[in-house]
């Protein structure tokens, strides 16, 4: 969603007439977008502004911006920690930043504004905010309620990310399955997907993520009829005990989730599912995380992004629940996690020796191209031509857990 959000930005600046910079320390504008969902990327955004500092120092006329979920509706204490930062921004708020962008560019030598191609692989916010109020998560104080953008003017965004050079577009929402709702037609994401499925130049879709207590039939079988929509679905179920669900605010049990999960793989046998886990939430057992680790046994996700809870301010969880589980408890289950996931994703991946595989390629990496497949497996091969945005078919000849290698067919 921040990605999306920059991308949209630095457009609009460069439609004013800026360019973009080398460096900060070149720029007159610097905007940091901050995400704020763990406590490890909120020091992280702390730490770069204040690096940033240093730039005010030595160009006191430069222009310094915060932007995103760090940013929530009083911003009078990131004031005072931050006074060398001159604007403060909600997420998808970038007008009073554009208007005073706009006063200033005035009196210089704007650019001519040529679209800045964009990745291969480019996402497109569907659905801003969140309904859910989990009682572990900060966004729906940040981003607020959801908002649902109409099919229109997705298509219209899609197809002008096509022309600056995108293949594929993953439809972002905190969460997606529930787009729609709020809008007068009442369409959902399988009209938006089945609407998306006949944009020329468009190869493929993704969408993320997904809440189980949202993904309707309907959708499953949309997903399995569309040649241009990836089989591959983010799925988080967060904990694999009904009353820590229950704690979480989840609206689900863990036999709904067996059960959409079967689903699924019914429709589509081939398809690749990840999933989200959260360790050590308040109150949580050994033999509630058990619970967990077997429903990871049993499932075996395509990957898993496990996560140790940390108390985020502002949230139902920090406010009313105690952060009883030790440290040192959260961390030996994380490792857990991790050394069984290894495990299964080894063995998952291992089918995929000596098959050929079909890949966007996205980018190259120390003299390697790489890209995804339908499945969002990573892919590394060698060529020496420019093959970027294109799909190619790859011989996979060595596997990992997480990432396959492999030579151009």
């Amino acid at each position: 969603m921040n990605k999306a959000d920059s991308l949209k930005l630095a457009d609009s600046l460069e439609k004013l007439g800026y360019a973009q910079a080398q460096s900060p320390e070149d720029a007159d504008i610097v905007v940091c977008n901050s995400c704020v969902v763990r406590q490890s990327a909120e020091n992280r955004v702390a730490s770069k502004l204040g690096a940033l500092k240093a730039i005010k120092k030595s160009n006191p006329d430069a222009l310094i911006a915060l932007m995103g979920c760090m940013v929530g509706p009083e911003f009078h204490e990131l004031h005072r920690h931050f006074p060398h930062v001159d604007m403060f921004m909600s997420p998808q708020q970038f007008g009073p930043l554009l208007d005073l962008a706009s006063k200033r560019i005035s009196n210089a030598a704007a650019v001519d504004y040529v679209p800045t191609e964009v990745p291969p692989a480019t996402f497109v916010p569907i659905i801003h905010g969140c309904n859910n109020f989990c009682t572990y998560c900060i966004v729906p104080y940040r981003r607020g309620r959801e908002i649902s953008r109409p099919i229109v003017d997705v298509v219209d965004e899609v197809r002008s990310m096509i022309e600056r050079g995108a293949k594929e577009v993953t439809l972002l929402g905190q969460n997606v399955d529930s787009y729609g709702h709020d809008l007068l037609e009442k369409p959902d994401l399988a009209d938006l997907l089945t609407t998306l499925n006949d944009v020329d130049g468009l190869q493929r879709i993704r969408f993320l993520t997904s809440h189980p207590k949202d993904m309707s039939d309907r959708l499953i079988e949309t997903i399995a009829k569309l040649d241009k929509v990836c089989r591959h679905i983010s799925l988080p179920f967060q904990a694999g005990d009904d009353d820590i669900l229950a704690a979480m605010h989840r609206s689900y049990t863990i036999d709904q989730f067996r059960q959409l999960i079967g689903r699924i793989r019914k429709v589509m046998p081939n398809v690749a599912i990840s999933t989200d886990l959260i360790v050590g939430f308040p109150g949580e057992t050994d033999a509630q995380f058990e619970k967990s680790y077997q429903l990871l046994e049993e499932l075996k996700f395509d990957m898993v992004h496990v996560a140790m809870y940390s108390p985020r301010a502002g949230t139902v969880a920090a406010k009313d629940m105690v952060d009883d589980v030790m440290p040192e408890a959260k961390k030996e289950r994380l490792d857990r996690v991790e050394v069984l996931q290894e495990k299964i994703e080894t063995d998952i991946n291992t089918r995929l020796l000596d098959s050929t595989v079909k890949v966007l390629v996205e980018g190259n990496k120390k003299g390697r191209w790489y890209g995804r497949t339908a499945t969002d497996k990573l892919v590394f091969f060698d060529d020496s031509r420019n093959l970027l945005g294109q799909t190619v078919e790859i011989k996979i000849t060595k596997t990992s857990p997480w990432s396959l290698q492999g030579t151009l067919v």
